[in-house]
């Protein structure tokens, strides 16, 4: 691996592991602002990724950008779903008329 790569992948290995030991211990009551949170931080990621793929400095980097695009996009609508659906369960239904 390249040298320059190499912190890169130190940092990204890092936050892997912390986001994921800091969203096991979460509450589940906490679970909904923190998906809000999620999409707000993958919003960041896609106007990075999208820096990075416009830059076309090397075909290996445009190709990675074009699929952080890609992923962050995909976690972006995901997340906004699931919120969606988990805001609907906490909504009173009306009762039924008969």
């Amino acid at each position: 691996m390249d040298s320059e790569l190499m912190p890169h992948f130190y940092v990204f290995v890092l936050a892997t592991f912390l986001g994921l030991e800091l969203i096991r211990h979460v509450s589940p009551l906490l679970h909904t602002p923190l998906m809000s949170l999620t999409n707000a931080i993958s919003a960041i990621a896609v106007v990075g990724s999208i820096l990075i793929a416009a830059e076309q400095k090397t075909t290996f980097s445009t190709v990675l950008g074009t699929m952080a695009v890609t992923a962050s996009t995909i976690n972006i609508v995901g997340g906004y779903l699931i919120t969606y659906r988990i805001l609907r369960m906490f909504k009173k239904r009306e009762p039924r008329k008969q």
